[in-house]
């Protein structure tokens, strides 16, 4: 299920391309495309081009929001495990062969993910998630989503049955809505990540992650979860995770300001004041004092 608004098309077609190389076919796995009322017109001439008659096109009648497209594109899934596939991300060679791999020797595990690549607007891999041997045979242990989100959405499929039970993505949730559902569906009946990397998600200024980064709304969507995982889970520490957002609004602000783009600064720099303790601020000028000192 490719979820849509306003798609670049070179991005578009890179992400059908990569899972067309790998079709199994119809009679095993659905490919649609989930518009979500995009301004600039429906990808209907692209998908037939690269396509045919192969991928489906669902489009909304008015715009329902990430969420709300996400949660379209689990009504309209056929299939028993749905892989939610965005836009400008793509899959590797091998993805849907080793997913299926997995579902077979764990058919009671609810998600199952691969390894991803950080890739750029350009494609060039700048990063990749880490490894989680204690997830490679299976595990409902939530603990390692508690402070970071250790898997990338390209990389993920959830059984149907699981949304179905669960419930879908979150409405009063934005930049924190996948880490959310991971840990709700993983808590609900185990989930599994494969040491290989199969899948590229990218970092670009064009995106939804960026502009909510850009504009501080993702770090207070950060603390919106905080709150919920608070309320859930008697091992997460709310402190440890605020600090951890603290500290990231300051590197975004200082990153944003290094790169020349004084609006993303500013949003970025503004929370920190407005929320980091004076103790936080106090040690981190003085970690900051101490650099310009000795080097």
């Amino acid at each position: 299920m490719i979820p849509v608004y306003n798609a670049p098309e070179s991005y578009l077609e890179e992400t059908l391309r990569s899972v067309l190389q790998q079709d199994p076919g119809p009679e095993v796995m659905q490919i649609e495309v989930v518009d979500d009322c995009s301004p600039n017109g429906t990808p209907a001439a692209l998908i037939r081009r690269v396509a045919g008659d192969r991928v489906s096109l669902n489009c909304a009648k008015k715009n329902r929001g990430l969420a709300g497209t996400w949660n379209r594109c689990i009504e309209l899934a056929r299939g028993e495990w749905v892989h939610i596939l965005h836009q400008d991300d793509y899959v590797l060679p091998g993805f849907y062969n080793r997913i299926s791999k997995a579902a077979k020797t764990h058919p009671s595990v609810s998600l199952i993910a691969t390894r991803s690549f950080f890739i750029d607007s350009d494609g060039i891999i700048t990063g990749v998630t880490n490894r989680y041997p204690n997830m490679e045979s299976g595990s409902n242990a939530v603990a390692d989503f508690f402070y970071e989100t250790p898997i990338q959405c390209p990389g993920v499929v959830v059984k149907r049955s699981a949304y179905e039970q669960c419930g879908g993505f979150r409405s009063d949730l934005a930049f924190m809505i996948d880490r959310e559902m991971w840990v709700r569906a993983i808590a609900f009946g185990g989930g599994l990540i494969t040491p290989e990397v199969l899948s590229c998600y990218r970092m670009s200024v064009q995106n939804e992650t960026m502009r909510l980064r850009r504009s501080g709304e993702g770090l207070r969507d950060i603390e919106r979860l905080i709150q919920i995982f608070e309320a859930q889970f008697p091992g997460f520490d709310p402190k440890i995770a605020r600090q951890d957002v603290y500290y990231k609004a300051i590197d975004q602000a200082e990153r944003f300001a290094k790169a020349g783009d004084s609006e993303a600064a500013k949003a970025n720099l503004d929370f920190w004041r407005n929320n980091a303790p004076v103790w936080l601020r106090l040690r981190r000028a003085g970690v900051k004092i101490a650099r310009g000192v000795f080097g």
